[in-house]
């Protein structure tokens, strides 16, 4: 029996976010594809105090077959990567879909500029929806179809409840405090990517960085994509996966 493929998205989203390309999926891969909301998501309540990357990614990990592949959007690819170190036995594959092991901007590094994470958990506190729609268009930024694509995902995100305070909140800490550069570098499975080149998230020049630090990583990149590929380019996203199951 061929092992599970799991899907986690991104900050600020749900496991609703797959769906438009669930059935390609299913029709791909052998095994059973799966989409799970990360905690504090899509009307899952946690109490989680903090809520943290380890124990957050604990309560995924109980939710995994043995061996499955993890196919990792956004802050999913930090919940795949640190479940793929800690929890072996439950990964076969990681996946990562514009994501990479540490998301903030240094001298070394290419990622998000401090301030803009810092901006964003401020906004948090005065306007949730309107800070979320906000990320929903900086997603999209770069793409041909940004409006379409917002919309779409908007339209997506709709059908579960949305996020916990503590699960946003707790997702942008993450996303600017969890450095797994080493934990991505010595990786016990196989690791890959799918990016697109014009992401202002995850800027195209990281993955050569994330080559230098994994020679086995292993990537696609599709040109006229932004953060969201299995949104605005969906028959090259499934291609890309297709490649790499």
């Amino acid at each position: 029996m061929q092992n599970e493929c799991v899907l986690l998205h991104g900050w600020g989203m749900n496991q609703g976010v797959w769906q438009l390309i669930k059935p390609e999926l299913e029709f791909l891969y052998s095994g059973k594809v799966r989409c799970l909301d990360l905690p504090g998501y899509g009307g899952h309540d946690v109490s989680l105090v903090p809520y943290t990357l380890h124990d957050a990614a604990q309560l995924v990990s109980e939710q995994l077959t043995p061996q499955s592949v993890l196919m990792g959007w956004s802050l999913g690819g930090l919940f795949a990567i640190y479940i793929a170190k800690h929890w072996p036995e439950k990964v076969s594959k990681v996946i990562l879909v514009a994501s990479t092991p540490f998301f903030v901007e240094q001298l070394s590094w290419e990622g998000i500029k401090p301030k803009v994470l810092t901006q964003f958990k401020e906004q948090l506190l005065q306007e949730r929806s309107k800070t979320i729609d906000r990320f929903l268009a900086i997603q999209a930024m770069g793409s041909e179809s940004a409006r379409d694509d917002v919309k779409q995902l908007k339209q997506l995100l709709s059908q579960s409840p949305p996020p916990s305070n503590q699960a946003l909140s707790a997702g942008l800490d993450i996303l600017q405090s969890e450095d797994l550069r080493e934990l991505f570098s010595h990786c016990p499975v196989a690791i890959s990517g799918i990016f697109g080149r014009l992401d202002s998230l995850v800027p195209y020049r990281a993955i050569e960085k994330m080559v230098a630090l994994n020679s086995g990583f292993e990537y696609e990149v599709i040109d006229k994509a932004s953060h969201a590929p299995f949104i605005s380019h969906k028959n090259e996203f499934l291609s890309a996966v297709k490649s790499m199951l």
